[in-house]
């Protein structure tokens, strides 16, 4: 038994050199090493293979499966004569190819016996034949004598096969589908070998080629499979860790690729071609070319020669033309050529009878040409996303047209001008001077040349070149944080000093650069807002870090900045607002998405609306932590707030599609429906309702979709509470800012009962009114800022304490909760601290938060709170036993005359008729006097129902304190009234001056004091 064996294995070992030397083109090597590549190479072309099993294995299981790897079908010994005897020439290569083979054996089993614990089998697998033609059944195992490493190549799939199935289990009814198989394609030469008369009948094959020697493999199996009709070699069909698609690597198909003379479909689509291959154009029966998302720039004249072609698929290309030989192809019915960068189209295009879709979206195209209206079968025609300004009359009136998708064009503008010739070549200019401003330098010089100027704290201005005709002075101030005198909007936050630059009203003949520095304290959008006197204004802002030349960089880092372009100079300040969108809606739709977050869109379907209007979006989001805290539910979560408005107002004509994220926490699988609510905001209310069963709400992965036609606030919430209305409006009240104001006032009949007030400020006339037969006392404080349920307390200082034993009084220190429709107010006795005579005068302060411990004792003595906590203060005086009448008047002034002899007098009378023409203007008249702002409003508060009052209280204040300023005060209200543009007014002020020069002139004359020349009272008078 055991020599027949050795005689059956000599028999195949020298059949399979016979084999191996005319398949290999008898390349043979001699030595020990290439004696063992040999050997694998001629297993590798009969499928044979050794696996190491450990003892242990063996014992565990009773039976060895058979391993699932290719091989080609088992020869006869006969047959292997036959061919032995063609190679009658080559009985020394056998000689020396049997040789190697018996050495590499013996120097595998010598380390076998090495390691003396591991046995090797050997098996050849071949595939049961399951079809038809098959002239003879295959064996389905051959063992041999032969054997190399278990580490020899095998070719197997993945994902696996069951171990049940067999490899050629792919092949079904004509069809190999390889595609879903990473590196599938390297099993094609064995299925080649393995069952060689299915693979000639194949007619369907899909491949991936993201692999690159799997694909070279499979292309040089291809040109054999001559029955082939479909043949797909596509990439992205496999992801890497990151989830990105794999590109397919396919960049050249070889001439043999021709002999496929009845393939009717290829898709090529995600490969690197970067032309058409030359073997394509020899298909005469191709119908369908798919050649999608390559890198194709051209494509050759001979394109026509495929008459055949019905479906031509080139999106996602190169292509800059297309070839007039597209007339040809008279077949055509769908073309796609959309996302390249086509320019132009031939003419020859309107050859194309049967075309009934044309795809020319996202290209460059300009016009179109005439000859697309001879297409009397298109009914699809996408040309969206080109530069087209005008659609030929013949496209739009084709008779079977159905859809004609023409939108993001230029559709009705006017011809762009043609370029502009170069400019000459510009000369290098000198850079912009920089001054470095100290502390204590608030003044400097601005020359036509420009100037970069840094203030200390890190602000910047940059006035470029020509900004100015002449040496110009100009000032700059800087004041304290103060929120009290800034108009902030709702969730707005304050983020600078506000920096004022002056002279007010100074125009400039270029844009100067104006940049704030700021702190960021809260996410949202930062923008600077300007005070021109008047109203407040939002500039268009740009952020950016500051110079590093600068010489004031905060912790060594450049400041932000806060930069916005102006032509006049005013107050500027930085203020950190919820991100804003808007967009014009016309009647054709829009998409509007949100800065803040992308996964916030609104989309506007066509016809929505009549007319163009503007809509804004504005989202506020609420911290989680917070949210739970102030609605005492651990499961609480809500989406960010949107705030939608628009003009004008009114209802759409169609539902608009909102698009909002899910809470945070959720899933589209993990939400409960149950405790989901779409919350809907009155804004001038103050109201919320829950309309969740009133709108359709649908529920994705991430986002939650709904739609409405009205405009307003609207917030998703996902909580266990059943009263959700309540829970929100008392929720939103509490993140909402107030503008408040305090009141201190005294009780007429009793001046030590004291009354203390917070009230948001639009509710502070009607309460004072109310109040007035009652109480007196000092104006109400400036406006300050709160929040809903935010505590704060006031501190009675400079000799005043509070007479009474209450829970919410420490120490002279009165604290509140400020809410906004509760009153907030308290009223207590007070009474000196120390035995004074005369008037005391005291003073209230109010100060954020809850009263403080570690207040150190001196500096209690002088006030109740931390400076960085105080918001106003207002004062408080107790009578002594010598005052009588209201602590409060104003102080009586005697007439004056304002003026000098030099620069001419204006007396009350004067300025009393002056005031009757300044109407409206008075605040801004004021402002370039140099009145402060805190004044300007105390007169404004004091006279605001009597215009009259108001004009003659800020022209007599200012003149009263001219009468210690020295000369020059008619000059610089003048100056005042003409920076204001109140020229008619400075004229009559001079007019009124050189009067009274003239009479004083006169009445010198007159006693014989006049030593000047006549002349110099005309040079006097006005010109």
């Amino acid at each position: 038994m055991e020599r027949e064996r050795m005689e059956r294995e000599k028999t195949y070992e020298e059949a399979f050199i016979d084999q191996y030397a005319e398949d290999k083109g008898r390349d043979v090597s001699t030595g020990e090493d290439q004696g063992r590549r040999d050997s694998e190479r001629i297993l590798e072309t009969v499928g044979v293979m050794t696996v190491e099993t450990r003892p242990e294995d063996l014992r565990s299981r009773n039976t060895v499966q058979s391993l699932e790897v290719e091989s080609r079908p088992a020869c006869s010994a006969g047959q292997y004569t036959n061919e032995v005897e063609e190679l009658g020439n080559n009985a020394k290569l056998k000689t020396e190819l049997l040789a190697s083979i018996q050495k590499a054996q013996r120097m595998q089993a010598e380390d076998m016996n090495t390691a003396g614990n591991g046995e090797s089998f050997l098996f050849l697998l071949s595939a049961p034949s399951t079809s038809s033609s098959s002239s003879s059944p295959l064996p389905s195992t051959l063992f041999s004598a032969l054997s190399i490493s278990s580490s020899s190549p095998q070719l197997s799939l993945t994902p696996p096969l069951p171990p049940s199935v067999e490899l050629d289990a792919v092949l079904v009814e004509g069809r190999l589908v390889l595609d879903v198989y990473r590196g599938g394609g390297a099993v094609m030469p064995a299925l080649w070998e393995s069952v060689p008369e299915r693979m000639r009948w194949l007619q369907y094959v899909r491949l991936g080629s993201e692999d690159e020697e799997a694909l070279e493999a499979a292309l040089r199996v291809l040109p054999l499979l001559t029955q082939l009709r479909s043949l797909t070699i596509r990439g992205h069909r496999f992801y890497d860790a990151q989830g990105d698609p794999l590109p397919g690597l396919l960049t050249s198909l070889s001439p043999s690729i021709s002999s496929l003379s009845l393939l009717v479909h290829l898709d090529l689509s995600f490969n690197r071609l970067s032309s058409l291959p030359d073997c394509l154009l020899s298909l005469p029966h191709l119908s369908e070319l798919l050649l999608c998302h390559n890198q194709l720039v051209i494509l050759p004249e001979e394109l026509g020669t495929l008459v055949s072609l019905q479906r031509l698929n080139l999106l996602g290309n190169r292509l800059e033309a297309l070839p007039p030989g597209v007339g040809l192809l008279l077949e055509l019915q769908e073309l796609d050529v959309s996302f390249n960068q086509l320019d132009g189209l031939p003419e020859e295009l309107g050859l194309l009878h049967n075309l009934h879709t044309l795809e020319l979206s996202n290209n460059k195209l300009q016009k179109l040409p005439e000859t697309l209206g001879s297409l009397h079968s298109l009914r699809v025609l996408s040309i969206h996303s080109n530069e087209l300004r005008n659609i030929p009359e013949c496209v739009r009136s084709l008779p079977l047209l159905i859809r004609l998708d023409d939108g993001n064009n230029l559709l009705g503008r006017p011809p762009t001008p043609p370029p502009l010739p170069p400019p000459p070549a510009a000369q290098v200019e000198a850079p912009i001077p920089e001054l470095h401003l100290a502390f204590d330098q608030h003044r400097f010089m601005l020359s036509p040349a420009g100037c970069h100027v840094f203030i200390p704290g890190g602000a910047e201005l940059l006035f470029p070149r020509g900004c100015v005709q002449k040496l110009t002075p100009l000032k700059w101030a800087e004041r304290k944080p103060d929120k009290k005198w800034v108009q902030l909007e709702e969730h707005d936050v304050l983020l600078s000093r506000p920096l004022e630059l002056l002279p007010h009203g100074a125009t400039f003949e270029k844009p100067v650069e104006v940049c704030v520095p700021y702190h960021r304290t809260r996410k949202g959008e930062v923008v600077v807002r300007r005070y021109d006197g008047r109203s407040w204004s939002t500039l268009l802002t740009k952020t950016r870090r500051g110079s590093h030349k600068h010489s004031s960089r905060p912790l060594g880092r450049p400041a932000r900045l806060a930069c916005c372009s102006v032509t006049q100079f005013s107050w500027f300040v930085a203020v950190s607002r919820p991100v804003r969108d808007s967009c014009p809606v016309p009647s054709t739709g829009a998409l509007l998405v949100s800065r803040y977050d992308s996964g916030i869109k609104l989309t506007f379907p066509a016809n929505c609306t009549a007319q163009t209007r503007i809509v804004t979006l504005q989202v506020l989001q609420v911290a989680l932590s917070e949210l739970q805290i102030l609605t005492g539910d651990p499961h609480a979560s809500a989406s960010p707030l949107l705030c939608l408005s628009q003009t004008p107002s009114m209802h759409f004509l169609q539902p608009v599609k909102v698009q909002i994220p899910l809470p945070p926490g959720l899933t589209g699988h993990t939400v409960d429906m149950s405790r989901l609510h779409l919350l809907h905001g009155d804004p001038v209310a103050h109201t919320w309702t829950d309309v969740t069963a009133q709108v359709s709400l649908y529920i994705t992965h991430l986002y939650a979709i709904f739609s409405v036609t009205h405009f307003s606030w609207y917030w998703l919430w996902y909580t266990t509470q059943r009263c959700i209305s309540g829970v929100v409006r008392k929720v939103y009240h509490r993140l909402k800012q107030f503008r408040v104001q305090f009141l201190v006032l005294q009780r007429k009949t009793d001046l030590a009962q004291v009354l203390l007030q917070c009230l948001p400020s639009d509710k502070v006339d009607g309460r004072l009114a109310s109040l007035v037969d009652q109480y007196d006392g000092p104006q109400p404080s400036d406006v300050c800022n709160l929040l809903e349920g935010e505590q704060f307390f006031a501190g009675f200082e400079r000799g005043i304490d509070i007479s009474a034993d209450r829970p919410d009084c420490s120490e002279g220190r009165l604290a509140f909760t400020f809410y906004s429709h509760l009153k907030n107010i308290k009223e207590v006795y007070v009474c000196p601290t120390d035995k004074q005579e005369g008037t005391i005068r005291g003073q209230v302060s109010f100060y954020r938060g809850e009263v403080p411990s570690d207040l150190p004792e001196e500096v209690a003595r002088k006030r109740k709170g931390h400076d960085n906590q105080w918001m106003a203060t207002l004062p408080l005086r107790l009578p002594g036993s010598d005052c009588e009448g209201s602590l409060y008047l104003e102080k009586q002034y005697p007439p004056l005359n304002l003026g000098d002899p030099e620069s001419g007098y204006l007396t009350e009378t004067n300025l009393l008729a002056i005031s009757l023409r300044i109407s409206q203007d008075w605040r801004c008249i004021g402002m370039n006097l140099g009145i402060s702002y805190q004044e300007l409003d105390r007169i404004q508060y004091k006279h605001r129902d009597n215009l009259g009052a108001l004009v003659l209280e800020m022209l007599f204040h200012w003149a009263r304190a001219q009468q210690k300023a020295g000369t020059g005060a008619v000059p610089r209200l003048i100056d005042a009234l003409v920076e204001s543009g109140r020229r008619d007014l400075a004229e009559e002020v001079e007019d009124i001056v050189n009067l009274g020069k003239r009479k004083y002139i006169e009445s010198l004359k007159r006693v014989g004091l006049e030593t000047e020349k006549p002349t110099s009272s005309a040079q006097a008078e006005p010109s």
